[in-house]
């Protein structure tokens, strides 16, 4: 089954952002080996869902977006490994919150990690998960210069030996 990332964007946006050209300099395919044992591994979440923690974190910026459709908020939010689900809120243009905010492990798995850990597949969870909105503008220039290594501080600080990527 063939996944369309696109289906719920405007039709002029799809050739925008379906095949986008390489970045200047950034054209070798990206890849780290992972060369430890999984069971002895610190692993974290980074979802795309623009998940936050309600009343303890600002919400994404949607607005701004609504107003500029090309732009995508570029922060993030650290959320506790053990935050209750009934805690999170979504905010995010391009997705319908309403399942995810059901169930949220739809888009940041936290207790299937918490298991894989507690049946030893897994080594440890970090403390800390993160989240995004997965809506970026062209070029991801703050990304790459910001939004990127911030979050690779923080897991580091975790001391992640590796990041499951869960996008909404």
């Amino acid at each position: 089954m063939r996944v369309d990332s696109f289906r719920f964007l405007p039709r002029s946006f799809r050739a925008i952002f379906e095949s986008p050209e390489p970045l200047a300099g950034e054209t070798d395919i990206v890849w780290a080996p992972f060369d430890m044992r999984l069971a002895d591994a610190r692993i974290a979440l980074l979802s795309s869902a623009g998940f936050s923690v309600r009343g303890e974190q600002e919400p994404f910026d949607a607005e701004t977006e609504r107003q500029q459709p090309f732009w995508g908020d570029p922060s993030w939010r650290a959320i506790p490994r053990d935050v209750a689900a009934d805690q999170l809120e979504v905010t995010h243009l391009h997705i319908n919150p309403i399942d995810l905010l059901d169930d949220p492990e739809i888009a940041l798995p936290a207790r299937a990690l918490d298991t894989l850990v507690a049946e030893r597949v897994v080594g440890a969870s970090t403390s800390t998960h993160f989240s995004v909105m997965g809506y970026q503008q062209a070029g991801l220039e703050e990304w790459r210069s910001t939004t990127g290594p911030e979050i690779v501080a923080k897991l580091r600080d975790e001391g992640a030996n590796g990041v499951v990527l869960a996008p909404a």
